[in-house]
């Protein structure tokens, strides 16, 4: 069996052996790709009604891959599907944290109005098996065949039970997962269970293994994080696209804050975006205690400002969850798909907002849970460049300006000291043999 690269959610348990307009020039993003042990998931949520698009990294042989997600619901088929990975990495690419540019103007001619920007328009035979789930206390509430997964949908009526019944259907349970898996049954959960079906992906061609999307309906806006602690070796990160017709969402049972932005750096920044990014993110995450979900993106989709790539389509919105009508944007309204009536109800538009949690057992001991706010205030992780004006031009305007960028400069290694914990001196020393 070759290995390959596989994606999906570490959300449960892996079972395997300001308001203003910005403007600049953007330069660069800090993506997920900067960190380790990434998982990403997108939410559209309106109402009770939530789709979930799951994602992450997995290396390893396809056989033994496998995970359990605790829902809140019995889904049906047709609320599974499979998910496009470019849509997870498009969002991802949109909302990211940036850096952006400035090149001062002549001091000598007098400034000219700032137009801002338009926005750019498996397995043994199911009679055995469920035998063996009611032996257990384990009912199989319904069973799937989704793309290149088989998928289980599981009730319990104790957490010794349903071990019992995955550990004999060959999932290997690390140390904790009883206890845990039980104060899920408590809470009234159910379990989807997912596993590759080896003859149809390699049928399909292999490859990498495709997101799944997942849709119901209840009042609990919740993601389960938990399960996925106990096999993790240490910190984890959680990038969380939540799309809502209202406004910002956040988390409801641990702090949201937000990350520095606004904050203007040394042009040094420029060729070392990404171990900035990690180190500043590093910094805040432990400034803010650890137990805390961290802001880096909170924007109409309709817009925005300056822009790091394309904004995400009405398509691509609606393959990334979004189920209402959606406001006309970027010069369209988005289709009805062919055979489909279109979403009924009043146009809404589509927020997005970005959250990164990392996580360990010890800092986040609950799921995490969400509640859709009417804030609709806009909000980029955005660090500036601001490039001196290197002219000849004389007057008493340009001396003060070359007077005031040594102070300038001091000012941004402090802020770059403080953002990354770097130390001042090696900063001031590089900036000293900048051109």
């Amino acid at each position: 069996m070759r290995k390959t690269r596989l994606t999906w959610t570490v959300l449960g348990l892996a079972l395997t052996s300001s308001a203003a307009a910005f403007c600049g020039f953007f330069v660069a993003k800090a993506d997920s790709k900067l960190f380790n042990r990434t998982n990403q998931v997108i939410i559209a949520r309106d109402g009770n009604r939530s789709v979930f698009t799951m994602m992450n990294d997995y290396s390893g042989d396809v056989k033994d891959f496998a995970r359990i997600v605790p829902i809140p619901v019995v889904p049906k088929r047709e609320d599974i599907r499979i998910g496009d990975p470019s849509i997870v990495q498009k969002l991802d690419a949109y909302s990211a944290p940036r850096l952006v540019e400035y090149f001062d103007e002549n001091p000598c001619v007098p400034p000219q109005p700032v137009t801002m920007p338009t926005a750019a328009t498996p397995s043994a035979p199911m009679e055995d098996r469920a035998a063996r789930a009611q032996a257990q206390g384990v009912k199989i509430e319904a069973s799937y065949q989704v793309g290149e997964y088989d998928i289980l949908i599981l009730s319990a009526q104790q957490q010794s039970g349903l071990a019992a019944y995955l550990r004999g259907e060959g999932y290997k349970l690390p140390a904790g997962a009883d206890g845990m898996l039980g104060s899920y049954i408590k809470g009234g959960m159910k379990f989807f269970v997912v596993r590759v079906n080896v003859e149809r992906f390699e049928k399909a061609g292999g490859g990498f293994l495709n997101p799944i999307v997942l849709s119901y309906t209840s009042e609990k806006f919740m993601l389960p994080i938990r399960l996925g602690t106990l096999n993790s070796p240490g910190e984890q990160d959680l990038t969380v696209y939540l799309l809502s017709p209202e406004g910002r969402v956040e988390t409801s049972n641990y702090r949201t804050a937000p990350i520095p932005t606004n904050k203007e750096v040394p042009l040094l920044v420029k060729n070392q975006f990404g171990p900035f990014y990690r180190h500043l993110f590093r910094r805040a995450y432990e400034r803010e205690g650890k137990s805390v979900a961290l802001l880096e993106y909170a924007w109409n989709t309709n817009n925005c400002d300056p822009c790091s790539t394309e904004p995400p389509t009405p398509e691509e919105l609606q393959a990334a969850g979004v189920f209402w009508r959606q406001e006309e944007g970027w010069g369209r309204p988005a289709p009805t798909p062919a055979g489909s009536a279109p979403p009924s109800g009043p146009a809404k538009p589509v927020y997005l907002t970005r959250l990164h949690v990392r996580y360990t057992a010890a800092t986040f001991p609950q799921d995490l849970h969400f509640k859709v706010t009417k804030n609709q205030n806009t909000f980029q992780g955005r660090y500036i460049l601001r490039h001196p004006y290197k002219g000849t031009a004389n007057c008493s305007a340009m001396k003060t300006y070359r007077a005031g960028l040594k102070q300038r400069a001091e000012a941004q290694a402090q802020t770059l000291a403080n953002l990354t914990g770097w130390d001042i001196n090696h900063i001031r020393a590089r900036m000293a043999g900048e051109p």
